[in-house]
């Protein structure tokens, strides 16, 4: 639904409003003013702020550019990198190793991928950095203040980044057709998801978090063929055949590892 108000709005203008709405949405239901931020809490705020904000700006910039699918292949880079760098066993690298691959066969570099936009490959690395540091700051922050983290968070980047979005899309903005669409966008693709993430981020370790995202670039695929019209390629479906292997092996390893631990 974003990708469709991009002509229109562009990705910072989208970007713009999804974040106002979905963190005005995260103020009512958290209500943070009941708690006060303590002082240690604040750079944790501000950190997973800008993770999120960027997270959404480049990711959105990325699928103006590639395909839905991809863009969400490639970004799953960031939480796989969040599971490698928190392990030490051979067969973790293999699952990295593997997921590297997928990766370079999505370079536009091989004949089959010679139509994809560098640029917004690269915007999707970046995104998938972003994704790292959201789920490492997320993390930190719900512990140390609680869930009404994600409010105050996404409220203070959406305040730094709506003027960004202004400048990008003019006086269209404030259109009250597109308004509704903007709301459903906000709703959907940030108060519930994270608002989800900040409530499960302090129960579950970060590399399971991180890789609990396997199966995203799949369904994000069906939904760019289904509703962009937007096609993968054969080659590309194995590209991202391996990264998602790579993050159900990085889970079930994790799985593995507790049993033992328990045992």
């Amino acid at each position: 639904m974003a990708k469709i108000l991009f002509p229109v709005l562009g990705p910072a203008g989208v970007t713009a409003w999804r974040l106002l709405f979905s963190s005005l949405m995260l103020i009512i239901i958290f209500k943070p003013w009941r708690k006060p931020v303590k002082r240690k809490a604040w750079k944790y705020i501000l950190l997973y702020g800008f993770a999120l904000g960027f997270m959404n700006l480049l990711f959105y910039y990325a699928i103006a550019r590639v395909p839905l699918g991809i863009a969400v292949a490639i970004e799953l880079s960031g939480p796989i990198m969040v599971a490698m760098f928190s392990s030490r066993r051979l067969t973790d690298f293999i699952w990295l190793g593997l997921a590297v691959l997928g990766l370079s066969m999505l370079l536009p570099i091989h004949q089959a991928n010679a139509n994809l936009d560098p640029v917004g490959l690269l915007f999707a690395l970046m995104a998938g950095c972003c994704w790292a540091l959201y789920i490492l700051f997320g993390r930190k922050v719900s512990v140390i203040h609680g869930p009404s983290s994600v409010a105050i968070g996404s409220f203070i980047i959406s305040c730094l980044l709506f003027p960004f979005g202004l400048w990008q899309a003019g006086s269209v903005m404030f259109s009250p057709e597109l308004l509704p669409f903007i709301f459903l966008v906000a709703l959907l693709a940030s108060a519930i998801p994270y608002g989800l993430d900040m409530i499960a981020l302090p129960k579950l370790p970060a590399q399971t978090f991180s890789t609990l995202m396997s199966l995203s670039p799949v369904f994000a695929a069906l939904s760019g063929f289904a509703v962009l019209h937007e096609t993968v390629t054969l080659y590309q479906w194995i590209a991202i055949a391996f990264i998602i292997a790579s993050s159900i092996g990085s889970v079930l390893g994790i799985s593995r590892k507790s049993e033992i631990e328990e045992l």
